[in-house]
């Protein structure tokens, strides 16, 4: 595997702010041990680019928009107030979330950004979770997945979702152990000063 590898966070009005900046601040930091390289190239990219006002007021501003967007290698789709109200009802953010999933190597979310890939019809027959507030109603809205509780994290392959909001760290610590190693995951996690149990 070459690195480094791209990474891209979806932002939309509205998102749990830690569910885009905890995986944001992971992969950023990561190195890669041997060579003491970034081994992630982090941007963001929301549906025209610009302001975004996230959850609780906070003012970010993404890279790219869905046009301008490039390749990812991971795609990684917050959740919040914005993703289980207001995204969900967006086709066009559905339709690029079903394009990008044929285009990245791997498609993770974070929280209720797990209820925008059941909208896409991206969880149908796999297994997935999503904050505990909100598991009664992914799993009632979207019968055809597979609702997992009780976890931080649910690896189906292509697909990652993760439990509510800090969950998405821990998510994103486990796809540097997957893609890199078991040093690489425990070493960003010491930088953070990050809860080693677990990941």
């Amino acid at each position: 595997m070459c690195y480094p590898r791209d990474v891209g966070i979806l932002l939309f009005h509205e998102a749990e702010v830690l569910d885009f900046a905890g995986p944001f601040e992971v992969f950023s930091i990561t190195e890669l041990a041997e060579r003491k390289e970034k081994a992630f190239r982090v941007k963001t990219v929301s549906h025209y680019g610009g302001l975004i006002k996230a959850r609780n007021g906070l003012i970010v501003k993404s890279y790219y928009s869905f046009e301008t967007a490039p390749l990812f290698d991971i795609l990684i789709v917050p959740g919040g107030y914005g993703a289980e109200e207001i995204e969900i009802h967006n086709s066009d953010l559905i339709q690029w979330l079903q394009e990008q999933s044929t285009k990245v190597e791997l498609l993770a979310s974070v929280c209720t950004g797990a209820f925008l890939l059941a909208k896409a019809g991206l969880l149908d027959g796999l297994p997935a979770t999503t904050h505990w507030m909100d598991i009664d109603r992914l799993e009632t809205e979207f019968p055809d997945v597979t609702v997992v509780r009780n976890t931080k994290y649910v690896d189906a392959g292509h697909i990652i979702t993760s439990g509510g909001i800090s969950s998405g760290i821990q998510m994103s610590l486990h796809i540097i152990r997957r893609w890199i190693s078991e040093e690489a995951a425990l070493n960003t996690a010491k930088r953070l000063e990050y809860d080693l149990t677990g990941i």
